[in-house]
């Protein structure tokens, strides 16, 4: 009885300290917390018959890039990170309107992929079909999509932001 009663009592408080590890910062699954819902902010009102760059005389010999014809999904339902070596993976669920959307891919807001106010911020965009397609149920029109950054871009980094059209997922370190 001598021996057993610190033992027990050294093992209780062992088991105990493991708790406040698994909520603590030191914990790498930890380092972005759930993901929660959050209004998306307007953009300014833009004329899109009005072009952002301007034509010049020797426009047409510049290499033209693919263009990317996607359009923000309705609705973000998931967000999650994953941390994987050198860095992290973002996925994305998205709920679309209709069956049919292709290409789909989380797109930066800014051209430089870089946090603002320690903010990284993607939307989830696709390419809506041509033609008119059923609706369908929700299974059918959910689609995953996903991009890897890495620890260097993560610097700075408090927040991950996925937008859709009607709202936005946060993920906080």
């Amino acid at each position: 009885m001598r021996k057993t009663l610190p033992i027990i009592l050294i093992s209780t408080l062992t088991l105990t300290a493991c708790g406040a590890v698994r909520e603590s910062r030191i914990n790498p699954f930890n380092w972005f917390g759930q993901s929660r819902s959050e209004a998306v902010q307007t953009q300014k009102n833009t004329n899109p018959l009005i072009p952002e760059r301007s034509g010049g005389l020797f426009a047409g010999l510049r290499a033209q890039d693919a263009e990317y014809l996607g359009r923000p999904f309705e609705q973000v339902t998931a967000l999650t990170i994953e941390r994987i070596p050198g860095g992290a993976i973002i996925r994305a669920t998205g709920l679309a309107a209709r069956q049919g959307y292709y290409a789909v891919q989380l797109t930066p807001a800014n051209e430089d992929e870089l946090p603002v106010d320690g903010v990284l911020t993607y939307r989830l965009e696709g390419v809506r079909p041509s033609k008119n397609t059923p609706v369908g149920t929700t299974p059918t029109r959910e689609v995953i999509a996903a991009r890897r950054i890495t620890d260097q871009d993560l610097s700075g980094v408090r927040s991950i932001s996925v937008e859709g059209q009607l709202n936005a997922l946060v993920s906080r370190r």
